[in-house]
């Protein structure tokens, strides 16, 4: 294959142009799927695509713009910024005059902060802009409420392998070189893939450059020649939170610090990090010292409002403490015992005597019966259905 510095990548060049076109993605795609009830409908609408990198959430975007017949504004929220919104502004009020619409996507939206996204809001709702945004991270957590309202979340799920095979079918075919590449090395870059369409187009393109004959020993070589990375949604992303979240919970903090340093270096998203200092708060401190939530809360909302580099300092300083502090998980094992309870026993009524007496009926029926409003007042017996009143959820601690 000849390459050059100005060849478009093969990724680009396989990316589809229909949703006919496009491969897997059966759950939104098909009859009486959402996109292609979008599509027939002709009436646009602001989506959100929520699902992991190389899954075709750009390739999405840019086909249902081509179905609207609509204008299509591409930005980056890692590149982006407040001009760059005003101009996408100035260019849908010009597109409206001529009734153009105009359709706007951000990739990487949750990277836009709560101000930029506030920017859209007034625009999305005039329908002056069909806004179209791509996240890797849950959209609950990472786009603001009132955008999240007026938008609908479409989950764009990784392809399998027979869906990536698939793909490089049709690539090995577009590049007319089915004689070149073996059955077993399309098999094999596949498995490598993880899902991720656009990562197997650049192995099987680079397989190409370096062989005539491409087997499974040249892909082993493309795959080996590639910079190694930090995707937030593979291996490495949850392997090395989860070597953060143990190296707490064991109290080492060198190693707290040791993986917290690695993820950020690696440019991983430090509200993400904190939301699981929240959770760890609660599930590994718990009691044994309440101060831990508050810290691990003031943590998030410091890294949300100094952003980065800065928020690294609060980072390292509160992961210390929660590394250093006492651990204990009553309360939410606790919990957990309760939830299987409640789960087993959601027909059980409420005790007659816990329950609300409004009504003199209820009164006379014995609703509230022996309540006192008072502190510290307490009824006679079980506060629970009298079915599991001997149930205990919050165990003695161990000595």
């Amino acid at each position: 294959m000849e390459q050059g510095s100005n060849r478009v990548p093969l990724a680009e060049r396989m990316r589809p142009k229909s949703l006919s076109e496009v491969v897997g993605q059966e759950e939104i795609i098909g009859d009486g799927k959402i996109l292609t009830e979008i599509v027939k409908k002709g009436e646009p609408v602001n989506l959100i695509f929520w699902g992991p990198p190389g899954t075709g959430k750009t390739t999405l975007a840019r086909i249902l713009a081509n179905e609207y017949k609509a204008d299509f504004v591409e930005l980056s929220a890692v590149t982006s910024g407040k001009k760059d919104i005003e101009t996408v502004v100035e260019r849908a009020k010009r597109n409206w005059n001529l009734k153009i619409r105009t359709v706007l996507f951000v990739d990487e939206i949750h990277r836009f902060n709560k101000a930029q996204q506030d920017a859209f809001l007034p625009h999305v709702e005039s329908g002056l802009i069909i806004l179209i945004g791509a996240t890797t991270e849950n959209p609950s957590f990472e786009v603001i409420s009132p955008l999240l309202s007026r938008s609908r979340v479409v989950i764009v799920n990784s392809l399998s392998k027979d869906a990536i095979i698939e793909v490089l079918k049709r690539a090995v075919k577009a590049e007319k070189a089915s004689k070149r590449v073996s059955k077993k090395a399309i098999n094999y870059l596949a498995e490598l893939s993880g899902g991720d369409a656009r990562s197997a187009l650049g192995d099987l393109e680079l397989a190409l450059s370096l062989s005539d004959k491409v087997d499974e020993n040249v892909v082993k070589e493309a795959a080996g020649r590639k910079v190694p990375g930090y995707d937030k949604k593979g291996d490495k992303h949850y392997d090395n939170i989860s070597a953060f979240i143990k190296s707490m919970r064991g109290s080492d903090v060198d190693a707290t610090l040791y993986y917290l340093a690695r993820m950020l270096e690696a440019g991983e998203d430090p509200k993400f990090i904190a939301r699981r200092m929240v959770i760890f708060a609660s599930e590994d401190i718990g009691l044994a010292g309440n101060g831990g939530l508050n810290l691990a809360v003031a943590a998030f909302e410091a890294v949300e409002r100094v952003g980065m580099p800065e928020c690294q300092i609060t980072l390292s300083h509160v992961a210390c403490a929660l590394a250093l502090s006492k651990k204990s998980r009553r309360s939410y094992d606790a919990f957990l015992r309760a939830k299987e309870a409640a789960h087993n026993s959601m027909g059980l009524p409420v005790p007659i005597k816990l329950r609300n007496a409004p009504t003199k009926l209820m009164k006379d029926l014995g609703f509230g019966k022996g309540q006192k409003w008072e502190a510290g007042f307490h009824l006679d017996g079980s506060y629970l259905p009298n079915e599991i009143k001997d149930q205990k959820f919050f165990l003695p601690e161990k000595s």
